[in-house]
């Protein structure tokens, strides 16, 4: 809603009393005060009406604090509500209790409910499918320990089969001995059995378990080649059927994948259980195919290792996942993926958040899922600072460019870059290249939204690793695709690092929530708390005066057909279709603006020519956005693409 602006005189009057007050009180209190009375100051002069008109303005929004969840996850429905998910949160206590949250969201009306949640989806991957369910898929299955904690020795047993009479289970709890040590299976494995060569020899069957010492200390660690025993067999038995590891230690164990898959009904708002993953998965990227399955790749498997290239597809008719042993692909942990236009093709950009070595799995390139083939592409600068950066496909989605701004050194490193870098993914060679200004600041974390006038909006971040040393960076830019400049915009007031969020809503403005720091003092001594604010931003376009609306349009829409729309206000100049967000860790494959041709069919009716690559428009809800020749965008009406 426009508000009215103030009369002149009040404005003056306002002013003058604010100045008046900042005088009196460094007069009273000198240089004591100087710096409250500046911030307010400073708040005055952000809450005036040509601020906004060119920088936008920031409203901070508490939930009641029943609904305050530490909301790790966030997508857009196309009911205009939005999903908040938690499962535990980040927080072991909460794990162990098996509090696992959801909550929606209403922006326009600020109801909010709280949804069942099933299992831990904290750290899940998520995609939309074609009627606009949201996939959830992955999470957490045992927290990490750090190694200052880990007091028994553990890691993953390979349990070796050779008989050829059919597969052995194990159950927790089984006991295994090594050089007179005991160790305990933490959960139950079933062993497949020995198959039989082309040569007729016989390949032992195989399967993982995690291990743990029983009892604690360093003489139960195993670094080398060792053969473990399974108690209770005899001699014949424990020759065909034993245990083989090299990595039982006492490091840091880490988060370990849950298999956990389910659509998110909208029209229910509730879980809905499908098949399970084929590979357990943690910090998984999930993203949409060209036959409308879902693709996983990556993540933390059961026991804490990055997933060896093994990824698989869901099919949403079966609502089953498939192994597809074809598409053989290593990456570190959430990398970010954009369906290209033409081709079942995906780009990778580098930016991943995580885990995985920092030699492997780096390279942005083009990946064809048709033949599993892959091309490098070059020219990004800084490129072992991709952790934690973000990426974005440009606007319009029709020139398949793609950016990627900031990041940090791979694990737990507090160095950053300010690095700014497009790549033209339509050139027969595409290459990066660097923006016309890199970004103001070195940054990780920070948050990228598209807007309807093709700008994204890119706010948040930190310069050092989670917030550290408060280095949160009050920081919000605009980069105009076209002009490829950054504008200021309004400052974010909320802090925004690790676990934070931002998506655009249908009326036009841009949600942000979440931030998990790990101090929250300068001297980092003091544990920080998860922010649980919500901030939304105004763009300058919504204090640009009256704006066009549509008032008709068709709720099915098919690609590569024209359709006819009804408007009020002023004249349309373009249109957009706005994918919504579903976004975690800086990372969402979904988010995507796409040009729509329009001729003026009468006053205030418009034909819009939607494109007919799939590629392009994948099936699913969208945002209709129009706006006028000034880029100021009409509120959204949802339409449905297939």
């Amino acid at each position: 809603m426009i508000r009215p602006k103030p009369r002149p005189g009040r404005r003056l009057r306002n002013a003058a009393l604010v100045t008046a007050t900042v005088a009196g009180l460094v007069a009273a209190n000198g240089p004591v005060v100087t710096a409250v009375a500046q911030e307010a100051y400073t708040d005055f002069q952000r809450s005036r009406d040509d601020y906004k008109a060119r920088y936008g303005s920031w409203e901070t929004i508490e939930l009641p604090e029943e609904y305050r969840a530490q909301a790790v996850h966030a997508a857009l429905l196309y009911t205009g509500k939005v999903l908040l998910i938690a499962g535990s949160g980040n927080d072991a206590q909460d794990f162990e209790a098996g509090s696992f949250r959801t909550v929606v969201w209403d922006p326009g009306t600020g109801e909010t409910k709280e949804v069942p949640t099933p299992e831990d989806l904290f750290c899940a991957g998520h995609a939309y499918l074609p009627n606009g369910n949201l996939l959830v898929a992955g999470g957490t299955r045992e927290y990490e320990v750090l190694a200052d904690d880990v007091t028994r020795a553990a890691g993953v047993l390979t349990v070796k089969n050779e008989r050829l009479d059919g597969p052995v289970t194990l159950p927790a709890g089984t006991r295994f001995t090594a050089r007179g040590n005991t160790y305990v299976a933490a959960e139950e494995v079933t062993v497949p059995p020995a198959h039989t060569m082309t040569d007729g020899t016989h390949m032992a069957g195989q399967q993982e378990v995690w291990i743990e010492a029983e009892e604690e200390g360093e003489g139960h660690v195993v670094t080398g080649g060792q053969q473990f025993q399974v108690e209770g067999l005899d001699a014949d038995e424990r020759a065909t059927l034993y245990g083989v590891g090299d990595t039982i230690t006492l490091d840091k164990q880490n988060y370990r994948g849950l298999d956990a898959s389910y659509e998110f009904d909208v029209a229910t708002e509730t879980y809905r259980e499908t098949d399970r993953l084929t590979e357990s998965r943690w910090y998984p990227t999930l993203v949409g195919t060209e036959d409308g399955g879902v693709l996983a790749v990556s993540g933390l498997d059961e026991h804490g290792q990055v997933v060896d290239g093994d990824n698989e597809v869901y099919d949403p008719a079966t609502r089953s996942w498939e192994d597809r042993p074809e598409l053989e692909r290593y990456f570190p942990t959430y990398p970010a993926l954009f369906r290209l236009a033409e081709g079942n093709r995906l780009f990778y950009s580098g930016s991943n958040t995580g885990y995985g070595p920092a030699e492997e799995g780096r390279q942005p390139g083009i990946w064809d899922l048709d033949d599993n083939s892959w091309t490098d592409v070059g020219g990004l600068r800084d490129p072992g600072f991709n952790e934690t950066s973000s990426s974005f496909l440009l606007a319009p989605a029709q020139d398949q460019r793609v950016a990627i701004v900031g990041g940090g050194g791979v694990g737990d490193s507090e160095e950053s870059t300010a690095r700014f870098d497009v790549v033209d993914l339509s050139r027969p060679e595409p290459r990066y290249a660097p923006a016309a200004q890199d970004y103001p600041s070195p940054a990780r974390y920070v948050n990228a939204v598209t807007l309807p006038d093709d700008r994204t909006l890119l706010t948040g971040g930190s310069v050092g690793y989670r917030g550290n040393s408060q280095s949160d960076l009050h920081l919000t830019t605009m980069y105009d695709p076209h002009s490829g400049h950054l504008h200021d915009a309004a400052p974010n007031e909320v802090g925004r690092n690790y676990h934070a969020t931002a998506l655009l809503l249908p009326d036009g403005r841009v949600m942000t929530m979440g931030s998990d720091p790990l101090f929250s003092d300068a001297e980092n001594t003091m544990p920080g708390r998860f922010d649980t604010r919500i901030e939304v931003y105004s763009p300058p376009y919504l204090f640009a005066g009256d704006r066009p609306e549509v008032t008709e349009a068709p709720e099915e829409i098919t690609r590569g057909s024209t359709v006819t729309i009804a408007t009020e206000g002023a004249d349309v100049a373009s249109a957009r279709l706005l994918r919504p967000s579903a976004v975690t860790h800086q990372t969402d494959p979904e988010q995507r603006s796409v040009a729509l041709d329009v001729r003026p069919t009468g006053t205030g009716t418009y034909e819009l020519g939607v494109p007919e690559q799939e590629g392009l428009t994948p099936s699913g809800w969208y945002m209709l956005v129009v706006l006028d020749d000034d880029g100021v965008p009409s509120p959204a009406r949802w339409v449905h693409v297939q």
